[in-house]
Protein backbone atom coordinates (compact mmCIF):
# COMPACT_ATOMS: atom_id res chain seq x y z
CA UNK A 1 0.00 0.00 0.00
CA UNK A 2 1.25 3.07 -0.86
CA UNK A 3 0.54 6.17 1.28
CA UNK A 4 -0.94 9.22 -0.61
CA UNK A 5 0.30 12.31 0.00
CA UNK A 6 -1.74 15.43 0.34
CA UNK A 7 0.11 19.34 0.24
CA UNK A 8 -1.73 22.04 2.76
CA UNK A 9 -1.33 25.74 0.63
CA UNK A 10 -2.21 27.23 3.68
CA UNK A 11 1.03 29.02 3.49
CA UNK A 12 1.04 29.83 -0.50
CA UNK A 13 -2.08 31.53 0.60
CA UNK A 14 -0.64 32.87 4.30
CA UNK A 15 2.62 34.63 1.36
CA UNK A 16 0.06 35.61 -0.70
CA UNK A 17 -2.06 37.61 1.18
CA UNK A 18 0.49 39.79 2.89
CA UNK A 19 0.58 41.82 0.20
CA UNK A 20 -2.48 43.09 -2.58
CA UNK A 21 -2.79 40.98 -5.53
CA UNK A 22 -3.24 37.33 -6.41
CA UNK A 23 1.13 36.68 -5.93
CA UNK A 24 1.92 33.72 -5.55
CA UNK A 25 -1.04 32.45 -6.85
CA UNK A 26 -2.49 29.47 -4.79
CA UNK A 27 -4.16 27.62 -7.77
CA UNK A 28 -0.95 27.48 -9.92
CA UNK A 29 1.00 26.42 -6.64
CA UNK A 30 -1.80 23.54 -6.48
CA UNK A 31 -1.04 22.63 -9.72
CA UNK A 32 3.06 22.28 -9.51
CA UNK A 33 2.23 20.10 -6.78
CA UNK A 34 -0.50 17.48 -8.55
CA UNK A 35 1.98 17.35 -11.34
CA UNK A 36 5.09 16.81 -9.23
CA UNK A 37 3.25 13.66 -7.89
CA UNK A 38 0.99 14.74 -5.29
CA UNK A 39 -2.62 12.79 -4.53
CA UNK A 40 -4.35 15.35 -3.33
CA UNK A 41 -4.42 19.04 -1.72
CA UNK A 42 -5.73 20.22 1.27
CA UNK A 43 -6.29 23.41 2.62
CA UNK A 44 -7.75 24.31 6.11
CA UNK A 45 -9.73 27.74 5.82
CA UNK A 46 -10.43 29.73 8.66
CA UNK A 47 -13.40 32.75 9.56
CA UNK A 48 -10.43 35.24 10.49
CA UNK A 49 -9.16 34.40 6.70
CA UNK A 50 -5.33 34.50 7.41
CA UNK A 51 -4.25 32.47 4.62
CA UNK A 52 -6.98 30.38 2.53
CA UNK A 53 -10.27 32.07 1.22
CA UNK A 54 -13.83 31.06 -0.38
CA UNK A 55 -12.02 31.72 -3.43
CA UNK A 56 -9.27 29.62 -3.17
CA UNK A 57 -11.36 26.88 -2.10
CA UNK A 58 -13.66 26.99 -5.23
CA UNK A 59 -10.64 27.57 -7.40
CA UNK A 60 -9.07 24.46 -6.18
CA UNK A 61 -11.85 22.22 -5.95
CA UNK A 62 -12.53 23.13 -9.88
CA UNK A 63 -8.76 22.18 -10.57
CA UNK A 64 -8.77 18.81 -8.72
CA UNK A 65 -12.02 18.18 -10.36
CA UNK A 66 -9.92 18.25 -13.43
CA UNK A 67 -7.36 16.05 -12.29
CA UNK A 68 -9.67 11.88 -12.30
CA UNK A 69 -8.01 10.41 -9.20
CA UNK A 70 -6.85 13.17 -7.45
CA UNK A 71 -8.56 14.06 -4.06
CA UNK A 72 -9.36 17.66 -2.16
CA UNK A 73 -8.84 17.70 1.07
CA UNK A 74 -10.94 20.80 3.26
CA UNK A 75 -10.35 20.55 6.77
CA UNK A 76 -11.61 22.95 9.38
CA UNK A 77 -13.76 23.89 12.79
CA UNK A 78 -17.62 22.66 12.14
CA UNK A 79 -18.28 24.96 14.98
CA UNK A 80 -16.77 28.37 13.96
CA UNK A 81 -19.26 30.78 13.44
CA UNK A 82 -19.12 32.40 9.88
CA UNK A 83 -17.89 35.67 9.50
CA UNK A 84 -17.26 38.26 6.39
CA UNK A 85 -15.89 36.69 3.49
CA UNK A 86 -16.52 33.18 4.98
CA UNK A 87 -19.64 30.92 4.95
CA UNK A 88 -18.75 28.52 7.61
CA UNK A 89 -17.01 25.05 6.89
CA UNK A 90 -20.02 23.06 6.01
CA UNK A 91 -21.09 25.76 3.35
CA UNK A 92 -18.20 25.51 1.73
CA UNK A 93 -18.26 21.65 1.86
CA UNK A 94 -21.64 22.05 0.38
CA UNK A 95 -20.14 24.58 -2.54
CA UNK A 96 -17.19 22.58 -3.27
CA UNK A 97 -18.03 19.03 -2.68
CA UNK A 98 -14.46 17.84 -1.69
CA UNK A 99 -13.37 13.84 -1.51
CA UNK A 100 -12.95 14.12 2.16
CA UNK A 101 -13.54 16.61 5.14
CA UNK A 102 -11.49 16.32 8.46
CA UNK A 103 -12.78 17.93 10.93
CA UNK A 104 -10.54 19.66 13.46
CA UNK A 105 -11.19 21.24 16.75
CA UNK A 106 -9.21 24.39 16.80
CA UNK A 107 -10.31 27.77 18.01
CA UNK A 108 -10.19 30.95 16.07
CA UNK A 109 -7.11 32.33 18.00
CA UNK A 110 -4.99 29.31 17.85
CA UNK A 111 -2.14 29.73 15.62
CA UNK A 112 -2.52 25.83 14.39
CA UNK A 113 -4.19 23.12 15.28
CA UNK A 114 -2.85 21.72 18.28
CA UNK A 115 -4.82 18.38 19.85
CA UNK A 116 -7.22 16.53 18.70
CA UNK A 117 -11.38 16.28 19.37
CA UNK A 118 -12.42 15.44 22.87
CA UNK A 119 -15.57 12.97 21.56
CA UNK A 120 -17.10 12.63 25.15
CA UNK A 121 -17.46 15.84 25.23
CA UNK A 122 -18.41 16.80 21.17
CA UNK A 123 -19.51 13.75 19.97
CA UNK A 124 -23.35 14.74 20.22
CA UNK A 125 -22.97 18.17 18.59
CA UNK A 126 -20.73 16.84 15.87
CA UNK A 127 -23.87 14.30 14.48
CA UNK A 128 -25.38 16.95 12.49
CA UNK A 129 -22.24 17.53 10.72
CA UNK A 130 -21.60 14.16 9.95
CA UNK A 131 -24.78 13.36 8.69
CA UNK A 132 -24.86 16.01 6.42
CA UNK A 133 -21.54 15.26 4.76
CA UNK A 134 -22.73 11.66 4.43
CA UNK A 135 -25.88 13.04 2.65
CA UNK A 136 -23.13 14.94 0.13
CA UNK A 137 -21.37 11.56 -0.27
CA UNK A 138 -18.22 13.68 1.58
CA UNK A 139 -15.53 11.21 3.30
CA UNK A 140 -15.35 12.39 6.86
CA UNK A 141 -12.16 12.25 9.28
CA UNK A 142 -11.78 13.57 12.94
CA UNK A 143 -8.50 14.97 13.99
CA UNK A 144 -7.28 12.80 17.02
CA UNK A 145 -4.89 12.36 19.26
CA UNK A 146 -3.34 8.66 19.66
CA UNK A 147 -6.05 7.93 22.94
CA UNK A 148 -7.51 4.68 22.31
CA UNK A 149 -10.68 5.37 24.31
CA UNK A 150 -11.14 8.35 22.01
CA UNK A 151 -10.91 6.38 18.77
CA UNK A 152 -13.38 4.21 20.00
CA UNK A 153 -15.60 6.94 20.37
CA UNK A 154 -15.04 8.17 16.69
CA UNK A 155 -15.46 4.22 15.83
CA UNK A 156 -19.18 4.50 17.45
CA UNK A 157 -19.63 8.21 15.38
CA UNK A 158 -19.30 6.02 11.96
CA UNK A 159 -16.93 8.39 10.60
CA UNK A 160 -14.38 7.08 7.70
CA UNK A 161 -10.96 7.65 9.47
CA UNK A 162 -9.40 9.65 11.66
CA UNK A 163 -6.43 11.85 11.19
CA UNK A 164 -3.73 11.17 13.69
CA UNK A 165 -1.93 14.66 15.19
CA UNK A 166 1.24 14.05 14.75
CA UNK A 167 2.94 16.87 16.68
CA UNK A 168 4.10 15.34 19.81
CA UNK A 169 5.28 12.75 17.85
CA UNK A 170 7.18 15.17 15.61
CA UNK A 171 8.34 16.96 19.11
CA UNK A 172 9.69 13.79 20.32
CA UNK A 173 12.20 12.37 17.18
CA UNK A 174 13.32 16.27 17.40
CA UNK A 175 14.25 15.64 21.14
CA UNK A 176 15.49 12.00 19.98
CA UNK A 177 13.01 10.54 21.53
CA UNK A 178 11.00 9.38 18.17
CA UNK A 179 11.24 5.42 18.88
CA UNK A 180 9.10 5.57 22.16
CA UNK A 181 6.49 8.34 20.85
CA UNK A 182 6.78 6.08 17.61
CA UNK A 183 4.91 2.99 19.43
CA UNK A 184 1.96 5.40 20.95
CA UNK A 185 1.27 5.96 17.14
CA UNK A 186 1.29 2.36 16.32
CA UNK A 187 -1.12 1.02 19.43
CA UNK A 188 -3.39 4.08 17.96
CA UNK A 189 -3.17 2.83 14.63
CA UNK A 190 -3.46 -0.90 15.13
CA UNK A 191 -6.23 -0.46 17.43
CA UNK A 192 -8.02 1.97 15.44
CA UNK A 193 -7.92 -0.04 12.08
CA UNK A 194 -9.24 -3.19 14.42
CA UNK A 195 -12.52 -0.96 14.68
CA UNK A 196 -12.59 -0.46 10.92
CA UNK A 197 -10.91 3.19 10.63
CA UNK A 198 -9.24 4.46 7.49
CA UNK A 199 -6.00 6.29 9.14
CA UNK A 200 -4.77 9.65 8.09
CA UNK A 201 -2.13 11.57 10.16
CA UNK A 202 -1.00 15.13 9.64
CA UNK A 203 1.28 17.96 11.71
CA UNK A 204 4.72 18.78 11.67
CA UNK A 205 5.95 16.19 9.71
CA UNK A 206 8.92 16.58 7.64
CA UNK A 207 11.60 14.84 5.55
CA UNK A 208 13.73 14.25 8.89
CA UNK A 209 10.56 12.29 10.47
CA UNK A 210 8.05 10.78 7.87
CA UNK A 211 10.10 8.31 6.81
CA UNK A 212 10.11 6.12 10.14
CA UNK A 213 6.57 7.29 10.30
CA UNK A 214 4.91 6.01 7.50
CA UNK A 215 7.18 2.52 7.33
CA UNK A 216 6.06 1.99 11.01
CA UNK A 217 2.28 2.68 10.83
CA UNK A 218 0.28 0.32 9.77
CA UNK A 219 -2.64 1.43 7.26
CA UNK A 220 -1.66 4.81 6.79
CA UNK A 221 -3.66 5.95 4.06
CA UNK A 222 -2.66 9.76 4.07
CA UNK A 223 -0.42 11.81 5.34
CA UNK A 224 -1.37 16.12 4.51
CA UNK A 225 2.00 18.18 5.01
CA UNK A 226 1.88 22.00 4.29
CA UNK A 227 4.56 24.27 6.70
CA UNK A 228 7.84 22.08 6.28
CA UNK A 229 6.94 21.18 2.62
CA UNK A 230 6.98 24.52 1.96
CA UNK A 231 9.57 25.78 3.77
CA UNK A 232 11.55 23.36 1.80
CA UNK A 233 10.08 24.35 -1.30
CA UNK A 234 12.41 27.51 -0.53
CA UNK A 235 15.46 25.80 -0.70
CA UNK A 236 14.03 23.06 -3.22
CA UNK A 237 11.82 24.38 -5.63
CA UNK A 238 8.17 23.28 -5.06
CA UNK A 239 8.15 20.52 -7.65
CA UNK A 240 11.65 19.14 -6.00
CA UNK A 241 9.94 19.23 -2.51
CA UNK A 242 7.14 17.64 -3.50
CA UNK A 243 8.98 14.62 -5.33
CA UNK A 244 11.19 14.18 -2.36
CA UNK A 245 8.07 13.91 0.42
CA UNK A 246 6.68 11.54 -1.99
CA UNK A 247 9.84 10.06 -1.93
CA UNK A 248 9.70 8.90 1.57
CA UNK A 249 6.49 8.15 1.60
CA UNK A 250 7.17 5.22 -1.46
Amino acid sequence: MTTALSVNLNKIALLRNSRPGNHPDVTAHGTVCLDAGAAGITVHPRPDQRHIRARDVRELAALVASRPGREFNIEGNPFAPAAPGYPGLLALVEEALPQQCTLVPDSSDQLTSDHGFDLARDGAALRPVLDRCRELGVRVSLFMDPDLDQIERAAALGVARIELYTGPYADAWAAGRGTAELARYQTAAHHAGSLGLGINAGHDLNLHNLGAFAREIPGLLEVSIGHALIVDAIAMGLENAVRAYRQCLD
